[in-house]
């Protein structure tokens, strides 16, 4: 008679260990492995690389379970089905991440000037040397979240966004755009992080409530003395850098001031009285002062009516050379309570007002983010646009629920120039090369930026 046999079943399920014997089984049999020999019609999904600093979060789970369950659909179907797995190297997240390991062990980043410490400092070479070595040994925390979560990708096909040979496309796609004109080098208007000594992106600043005040200042009218026009600011210390007085062109308490200057207080420069409608006339006295070179708003306006752009601030958000004198080389808060205090002296400060402001934070420093003014690699956005506007009026593309078509045109019909460059040191270098006569070189190697020259 054949031996029974009996399995004693544990009194509660252990999905975690049932799982990852499932999950162990499925990649030792290449049931994800894609087939480039393969007959079968291809299904393709590119995963949305992830950042090699993060760890899975709800939306995570949320995208790549949506992800998995179209790649599982469309295998079951017969399909040579591909998701192709990757990290993202994330720039600026991992530079943060290893120069704070960097920190507590007493050594800094030799950025070129002198910070008055014996810290030991690394240059750019030894530092990225120093992110690898942090991601062979920290990173991929995620992928291994995501074999757990039991993403069904194709592990031998796993890729990093810093691999040598994306590193050589990302260098060819750049030079080409450049050579079809869209992506150029200008001078605008970026979220300017003072800690970190680099540009970020909108996504990459928070606004925060913030205790401060609202200032209404008076600056003189030249040629009739005891007479002022009144501005109100939140940022006092930006006074140094403005260029224009604007004025609603239907406020007819400015209207004999158009045309005329006033006289900037502290600096003695005459600056125009313009008339803009970016000026309100229910807020505040109805006059703002116009500084293009640090509010994004005021180079919109600065553009319109050709005015200078004066930046007074470095990469610290110091005062620097274009301010005078008693301001250089001063902490942008610090300068703010010494021009308080000469303005006053001066009777210039009509009032102050508390008010809970809305100010802009680096989501990674926690600093208060400035707009600066300074050369950056932008791509031309809105031709770019032109195909995915085109390619849904025309209906290749449809959007369900269809009313969002009209939120995409709005973006993609506004949308500005695209700022795709960092003041860092871990990741994608720009391939441009500078001569000494300010002449830029885009070209795919040191080699072919000489030739070009």
């Amino acid at each position: 008679m054949p031996t029974k046999t009996t399995t004693t079943l544990d009194k509660t399920f252990d999905p975690a260990a049932v799982e990852a014997r499932h999950y162990a089984r499925w990649e030792a049999a290449g049931a994800f492995a894609a087939d480039v020999a393969s007959a079968k019609p291809p299904y393709v999904i590119m995963m949305p690389p992830p950042n090699v600093t993060g760890s899975l979060h709800m939306g995570h789970a949320l995208t790549f379970t949506l992800q998995d369950v179209l790649i599982r659909y469309h295998r079951m179907r017969g399909y040579d089905a591909l998701w192709q797995p990757g990290m993202d190297h994330a720039g600026i997240a991992t530079q943060m991440v290893v120069e704070r390991q960097l920190a507590a062990e007493g050594i800094g980043l030799d950025r070129g000037k002198d910070t008055g410490t014996n810290q030991t400092r690394l240059g750019r070479e030894a530092f990225v040397e120093k992110v690898w070595e942090w991601k062979g040994v920290s990173g991929g925390m995620i992928m291994r979240q995501l074999r757990r979560l039991g993403a069904s990708a194709d592990w031998s096909r796993e890729r990093f966004t810093m691999d040598e040979g994306l590193s050589r496309a990302v260098v060819r796609v750049f030079v080409e755009l450049h050579r079809q004109g869209l992506i150029y080098r200008d001078k605008r208007l970026v979220n300017w992080d003072p800690k970190f000594h680099t540009a970020i992106s909108d996504l990459e600043v928070v606004q925060r409530p913030t205790p401060g005040h609202l200032w209404h200042l008076r600056y003189p009218v030249e040629g009739e003395p005891g007479r002022f026009i009144v501005v109100a600011t939140t940022r006092p210390e930006t006074m140094l850098g403005d260029t224009a007085v604007a004025v609603h062109p239907e406020d007819e308490r400015y209207r004999d001031l158009v045309g005329r200057h006033a006289i900037l207080p502290l600096v003695g420069r005459r600056i125009p009285i313009i008339a803009d409608e970016h000026a309100d006339p229910e807020q505040g006295s109805g006059a703002v002062k116009i500084t293009p070179a640090h509010d994004f708003d005021d180079f919109e306006v600065g553009r319109r009516h050709g005015l200078p752009l004066i930046n007074i601030f470095d990469a610290d958000a110091r005062l620097n050379e274009n301010a005078p004198e008693p301001y250089r080389g001063l902490d942008r808060y610090v300068a703010r309570e010494r021009i308080l205090a000469h303005l006053e002296a001066q009777g210039l400060v009509k009032r102050a007002e508390k008010r809970e402001l809305m100010l802009p934070y680096g989501d990674r420093s926690g600093v208060v983010v400035e707009p600066w003014l300074t050369d950056q690699w932008y791509v031309n956005a809105a031709e770019l646009a032109k195909a995915a506007i085109a390619a849904v009026e025309e209906g290749r593309t449809r959007f369900v629920p269809a009313q969002w078509e009209a939120t995409f045109f709005e973006w993609m019909r506004n949308i500005q120039p695209w700022c795709i460059s960092r003041q860092l040191w871990w990741g994608h270098r720009i391939p441009a090369w500078y001569g000494p006569d300010a002449a830029v070189f885009v070209e795919a190697s040191e080699a072919e930026a000489a030739a070009a020259a």
